[in-house]
């Protein structure tokens, strides 16, 4: 990890690679990086790009207020740094579902060089070489997948809305029914979000969690607090949903950093009161 940056930890392990190329600053991870040959992914900070003012720097949203320009400048700077071309991208429309797409040929450019019809998806899913995938954040749960025996790449947002709805387990199921894969053989990782300690929720939420998870999951995954509030483990929800859709446990990165812990790093909704940028994770299968 790059000790330039002076980042908050919520655990201490090497699961979260910093890097940094052309002056943009990426997140990585070790299990998806030993298949670099095969495909490219990573996730943005909000340092590195040409956004002013609250939205500073690497927004790579066009949905916050942000100059079309900047963002479009954001873009081209943080593809050049994973190395894909940012007008090929493909753009999820977050809503807080289970819905996911397959991408084909046909969608080259959709959200960023031309207007997209990809409605109401939190995930995409595609075995076409040389098309990047695209979601944001600002708090809520990446989730990558990456597929070694079939070459198939896929990417969930995981609000708690989605995570109590198991969206891990929904998109692995997807997975196996479009391309035949196996859990067993997918890779999977959890990228930065807000953190347990950061995010509170109300009774009726977590009502929720545990009726989803069970007591003994529930206890693990929330702990209560004097204003009736609860302290909600996003992270560790994702875990056990993908532990328990088969997921191998050697196939699974779990970030060791907050969004709302680490706000001058990345950008948080919480830790901002909702004046921020987007984050982005991007996955692409390298062409041969």
């Amino acid at each position: 990890m790059d000790n330039t940056y002076h980042l908050k930890y919520i655990h201490n392990n090497n699961t979260t690679m910093i890097k940094e190329r052309e002056g943009v600053p990426f997140i990585t991870f070790p299990k998806l990086e030993k298949y670099s040959q095969n495909i490219i992914h990573g996730f943005s900070t909000r340092l590195g790009g040409g956004s002013k003012e609250h939205l500073y720097s690497m927004n790579l949203s066009f949905t916050r207020g942000d100059e079309e320009e900047n963002v479009r400048e954001n873009h081209r700077r943080f593809a050049k740094a994973l190395g894909y071309d940012e007008k090929r991208l493909v753009f999820s429309n977050q809503v807080h579902l289970t819905r996911f797409h397959k991408v084909t040929k046909e969608d080259i450019g959709k959200g960023i060089t031309k207007e997209s019809d990809i409605k109401e998806v939190d995930g995409l899913v595609t075995d076409v070489p040389g098309i990047p995938l695209i979601t944001f954040y600002a708090d809520c749960v990446p989730l990558f997948f990456y597929d070694p025996v079939q070459n198939v790449i896929a990417m969930a947002h995981s609000g708690w809305r989605g995570t109590v709805e198991r969206i891990g387990e929904k998109m692995l199921r997807y997975m196996e029914k479009e391309y035949g894969c196996k859990a067993k053989d997918v890779v999977c990782a959890i990228a930065p979000s807000i953190c347990q300690n950061c995010y509170e929720v109300s009774e009726e939420v977590a009502l929720r969690f545990w009726e989803v998870f069970g007591k003994e999951h529930g206890d693990a995954l929330l702990y209560a607090k004097e204003n009736g509030k609860y302290q909600l483990n996003l992270h560790k929800a994702c875990e056990i949903t993908l532990l328990e859709a088969g997921i191998l446990p050697e196939h699974l990165d779990i970030t060791n950093l907050c969004t709302c812990c680490n706000p001058d790093f990345f950008y948080s909704h919480r830790a901002s009161n909702g004046m921020r940028g987007n984050l982005a994770g991007v996955m692409m299968i390298r062409e041969e």
